[in-house]
């Protein structure tokens, strides 16, 4: 059994063959993929994956870092809104992005004190994304921290000192994505000293395929390429990268 805690499926991309994409899911063993949300438009193409397949898609509610702009407020507001007559598994994705948006900091940060309220007040997971700037990140995550916090540090790409800085707030886990297969990334070495109890598998379809398929659309049957190079790390049974990721993804995300 396989878990995919962070794909997009339900973007345009995916449209002509989405049922063909759920087969090969399901072909694989997937048999839990969490939608974190990107922006208002998002919100009904997620739902309506999940409502497609209720017990393989789980939606969640936030607001992608990059889409933060002087609005903000106005699109979290409608997102309260959905989040008083749905269900979700996780607020997100929200964070801090450097790489894209680097304008508009004060805004994110504002964004993701938001998000960090309705984690606490909701008692769902936190997803969060972080590109360059991990550091900016942990400052707030930090000051925020108690029992009532949890959550994953998705597409996790930190060095040890990072790593270890997450493992330090002992309710967060590092989302391992696509990236690890690349030649040029040191993911493998820095999680030698990652309890493998910490870590969850993700995809980020249709985003950062794993190799073979570097250059080409991500989707979540990939799972088991992913937890492959697990094993390179772990020096353990591709079954029990399974159990055990599936174990953490559930504690988590309460299912």
């Amino acid at each position: 059994m396989w878990i995919d805690t962070h794909s997009h499926l339900y973007l345009e991309v995916f449209q002509t063959d989405i049922d063909q994409v759920i087969q090969r899911c399901i072909d694989n063993n997937v048999t839990h993929i969490f939608l974190p949300n990107i922006n208002i438009e998002s919100i009904q193409p997620m739902m309506e994956l999940h409502g497609k397949n209720p017990n393989l898609f789980f939606p969640m509610m936030g607001l992608h870092p990059c889409d933060v702009s002087k609005d903000f407020e106005v699109h979290l507001e409608h997102m309260e809104q959905w989040m008083a007559s749905n269900q979700f598994f996780g607020i997100g994705e929200t964070g801090l992005d450097l790489f894209w948006e680097k304008k508009h900091l004060d805004l994110q940060i504002l964004s993701l004190k938001r998000h960090i309220q309705w984690a606490k007040k909701f008692d769902k997971p936190l997803i969060l994304h972080a590109r360059d700037s991990f550091d900016e990140l942990l400052e707030v995550i930090e000051s925020e921290m108690n029992e009532h916090l949890f959550g994953i540090f998705h597409c996790f790409t930190g060095n040890a000192q990072i790593a270890e800085r997450i493992l330090d707030l002992k309710q967060f886990a590092l989302g391992i994505g696509g990236v690890i297969s690349y030649p040029k990334s040191d993911l493998k070495n820095t999680l030698q000293k990652v309890p493998l109890e910490k870590i969850v598998l993700e995809t980020d379809s249709p985003f950062l395929p794993p190799t073979p398929y570097r250059g080409k659309r991500n989707e979540s049957s990939y799972i088991p390429l992913i937890a492959e190079h697990l094993v390179d790390v772990y020096r353990l049974p591709l079954t029990e990268i399974a159990e055990t990721t599936s174990i953490t993804a559930k504690s988590i995300f309460k299912i």
